[in-house]
């Protein structure tokens, strides 16, 4: 049987190592379940044309209509998963600390903003903190499948405001289900993802 390109892959931690700000519930359903069948569907698209040989980020920017769908889902929740840690620093520090503090006022502001823009983002989607290629930081709302790669951007963090990523923990609590986010991000992943930009 032919091995799929595409892999789910394992955590970087337990799968209730991110509890009680993600319950293990949620990591099982939401990554082991959810993710997966965006994989599954994805290989199932590619296998046979021009996709098969493409990189994911490759195939996010050229397709549309479902293969972008399941596409940028698997990436956006890889992305997104993969932005977490238990034992992850509070705050950010070096090059992304300086741009955050210079473009949004303050961490605590940036954050605050971060939030409200995923509370009010309408329906499902995510939202993004990303930047150009100069390091200007922007903060993006995109509905259901959408991500800063079709722009151009590069991506450095993601909340996932999905229903299905919070409502097991905080039923329909979006804004403190964001909120909680904060205690799990890891800044060190996220400043590497920006020193790209440099």
């Amino acid at each position: 049987m032919k091995t799929p390109k595409y892999l789910l892959p394992k955590l970087p931690y337990a799968i209730d190592a991110l509890a009680p700000v993600i319950s293990q519930e949620t990591i099982n359903y939401h990554y082991g379940k959810h993710e997966q069948t965006y994989i599954d569907n994805l290989n199932k698209m590619i296998e046979g044309t021009e996709y098969a040989d493409m990189e994911l980020e490759d195939i996010i920017r050229s397709s549309e209509g479902p293969l972008f769908n399941n596409a940028s889902q698997a990436w956006n929740h890889i992305f997104y998963f993969f932005s977490f840690s238990p034992e992850a620093p509070k705050e950010p520090e070096g090059r992304l600390r300086e741009a955050i503090d210079s473009q949004f006022g303050s961490f605590d502001n940036f954050k605050k903003e971060f939030v409200d823009a995923g509370v009010k983002l309408f329906g499902s989607g995510w939202v993004w903190l990303a930047s150009d290629v100069d390091g200007k930081l922007m903060i993006l709302q995109k509905s259901n499948a959408g991500t800063p790669l079709t722009d151009g951007l590069v991506p450095l963090l993601t909340f996932d405001v999905w229903e299905h990523a919070y409502y097991l923990d905080y039923q329909n609590r979006r804004a403190e289900a964001l909120d909680k986010l904060w205690d799990i991000v890891d800044w060190d992943v996220v400043s590497e993802r920006y020193d790209t930009t440099d």
